[in-house]
């Protein structure tokens, strides 16, 4: 039995020398030459793109890392002629003869291969903010890298829905939910970061974000808004105001929730510094503020005071602000609404402090709060390419130093393309309105794309690029494909240049001083007219900003008062008013583009414009031929803030 079992075990080890010595082979790590390097790289700027599927003949899946790279090495398909399909949200390559979207290449080890494609979009995709993997292929390839932590940061695999507030000289970012590598559950008390601001230490937003997580003793991204209580912990409305002692404090607006269904409690809270923790500081109960949500702060000067203006209940129906002062942003009645809801005899909205709204609805905080959002939910506004009527979701509105004019991004919800993926940007007046037409900048096929955030503090070209990212995942899709790896619930940042030619939108054209004068924004600003606007007359675009496909509209003063619009000024120097669609363009589906009529009046000879085929009132003779044809304007009330500023 002894012989037996030693000549066993002599052939055992015979049997398992070679064997072991396989294994130890093939578990030697990769090189970089080892890889065939494939990079998607966007026609349009030569930069690599994130997020494209590359897919080959049998179904294997590759996804480009942030900076457009695959890290290709697939045995039995190296050095070979390998075919891949392309497809990605808002970019895509042309058709081969037999309608394939895709391109061959040679899979050479230590080779490599650009690939270019075309964007859609109007915005670029620039790059993943967080999660696991960001520059993985970038890594894999031994390409230089521009963040200390590319792979793995914070223990993040996945974060939700972001806000940002300067604090003390750095950018302080907010996330919701976030999972983990070690288990599906992760943090749902809020999770934090900062980051040096470009040009002070943080890299050019171009290239990257550089985040320091607030972590635990695991080294996971830890909770920023613990309760004893139970249930989920989200935060909005970050925003900064000196205490009474004259110290900074970060303030947010609070909500615990049982689930996505039922919250059991609203507040406000206060960034700790010492323990890097947000506490509550107002607890009050399920009903706080005007609106349930408050959205992004953003700062305001109005009627010589500073507020912080809300993106509530939308970014296109900013209708709730607060004095930037410790004690106002304390106390809800304090807060101020933009509504006609406590007004006796005025029709357009005002702003009013929440406790007078609240005092003409009889002390009913949850009636009040319940016909304020009712009252919102009349905002409208539209694709300028199509006319169809859009429905906002969140996003943010920030002054814009290079358009000098206020701009939302927003999402869509119920979008041609996806359920809550489409983004669009939209311009006005003042940081209320009115909005009137926006443009679609960013889409996905069937894959949600939410909670859309400018960044106003990476602007670049004085406004004219801006940066803004959202929430990217297969959540809410409704679409049977499955989650991307890797990019799925987490932070995607776009690039977007608002010189681009796509960019033009129609602004209103008001009607001033009884009807007299037809002027833009910028000359009733130029001429501080704002107390003297009647309505919105129509829209149509500034000088300067159209193409070839539109004509300039001249105004020319009367001399019995008033103005008149002309396709023909009296003098060759004559600068245009506005630029409008002609009238020989063919027919087109778009039922917001309308003519513009000349109306006199028959017994003063006052003239009078509109998009009206016929007045509404008795005594106008309209021209036989309309002047031009421009937007017209969207039904509802005039929202104007005249008084708002950006804060200095």
């Amino acid at each position: 039995m002894m012989r037996e079992g030693l000549a066993f075990a002599v052939a055992v080890s015979i049997l398992w020398v070679p064997f072991a010595s396989n294994v130890a082979a093939a578990r030697e790590p990769n090189r970089a030459g080892d890889y065939f390097a494939i990079q998607v790289v966007d026609r349009q700027s030569g930069r690599g793109v994130p997020l494209v599927e590359l897919r080959t003949t049998n179904l294997i899946r590759y996804i480009t890392d942030s900076q457009g790279f695959i890290a290709f090495l697939e045995p039995g398909l190296m050095d070979r002629e390998v075919f891949f399909f392309i497809e990605s949200h808002g970019y895509e390559v042309p058709r081969d003869g037999f309608g394939y979207r895709g391109v061959r290449l040679r899979t050479t080890p230590g080779a490599s291969a650009a690939v270019p494609i075309d964007r859609v979009n109007v915005a670029e995709r620039m790059y993943r903010v967080t999660g696991q993997g960001i520059y993985r292929d970038s890594v894999l390839l031994g390409r230089p890298v521009p963040l200390k932590d590319p792979v793995l940061n914070g223990q993040v695999m996945g974060q939700d829905s972001v806000f940002t507030c300067l604090y003390h000289g750095r950018i302080f970012w907010m996330w919701g939910d976030t999972s983990k590598p070690s288990y599906p559950l992760g943090n749902f008390a809020m999770s934090g970061a900062v980051s040096d601001l470009p040009g002070r230490g943080g890299l050019d937003p171009a290239v990257g974000v550089d985040l320091q997580y607030f972590v635990d003793e695991s080294g996971f991204s830890r909770k920023m808004a613990p309760l004893q209580e139970p249930g989920l912990v989200w935060l909005d409305g970050l925003l900064t105001v000196q205490d009474r002692q004259g110290n900074e404090r970060m303030v947010a607006k609070f909500a615990r929730l049982k689930d996505l269904t039922e919250t059991l409690e609203r507040g406000l809270m206060v960034f700790n510094d010492d323990t890097n923790t947000f506490e509550p500081i107002v607890r009050p109960g399920l009903e706080f503020l005007p609106y349930r949500n408050t959205g992004h702060a953003f700062p305001v000067q109005a009627a010589g005071r500073r507020y912080y203006y809300f993106t509530s209940p939308s970014p296109m129906g900013v209708r709730l602000r607060v004095p930037a002062q410790w004690d106002a942003v304390l106390d809800a009645n304090q807060y101020e609404v933009f509504t006609a809801l406590a007004a006796k005899d005025r029709l357009e909205p005002f702003w009013v402090k929440f406790g007078e709204v609240l005092a003409s609805r009889g002390g009913d905080k949850p009636a009040a709060i319940e016909a304020l959002e009712a009252e919102a939910k009349g905002l409208k506004v539209f694709d300028v390419e199509s006319g169809r009527e859009i429905v906002p979701h969140n996003g943010t509105v920030h002054y814009n130093a290079w358009r000098q004019r206020w701009i939302g991004v927003f999402g869509q919800l119920y979008g041609q393309s996806s359920a809550l993926g489409e983004i669009w940007y939209a311009e006005a007046d003042t940081p209320v309105g009115p909005w009137g037409y926006a443009r679609k900048i960013i889409t996905h096929n069937k894959y949600s794309f939410y909670n859309p955030k400018h960044h106003p503090l990476f602007d670049q070209d004085g406004g004219r690029t801006i940066y803004l990212e959202g929430t990217y995942t297969w959540t809410f899709s409704g679409s049977e494909e499955r989650a991307t790896p890797r990019y799925d619930y987490n932070q995607i940042m776009y690039r977007l240049d608002l010189g681009d030619p796509r960019m033009v939108l129609p602004v209103p054209i008001y009607r001033v001083q009884e009807e007299q004068r037809y002027l833009p924004g910028s000359a009733v600003a130029e001429g501080d007219l704002w107390d003297r606007v009647k309505s919105v007359a129509f829209y149509a675009v500034e000088p300067g900003r159209g193409g070839k496909d539109l004509i300039p509209i001249y105004a020319e003063r009367r001399a019995e008062g008033g103005t008149r619009l002309t396709t023909e000024p009296r003098e060759a120097s004559a600068r245009p008013l506005f630029l409008a669609l002609p009238l020989s363009e063919p027919a087109t589906k778009n039922e917001s583009i309308v003519p513009l009529y000349e109306y006199r009046q028959d017994n003063s000879g006052r003239l009078r414009y509109s998009t009206q085929a016929q007045l509404d009132r008795a005594g106008w003779t309209r021209s036989e031929r309309p002047l031009c044809r421009v937007w017209k304007a969207p039904a509802g009330p005039m929202l104007l803030d005249a008084s708002a500023t950006p804060a200095r």
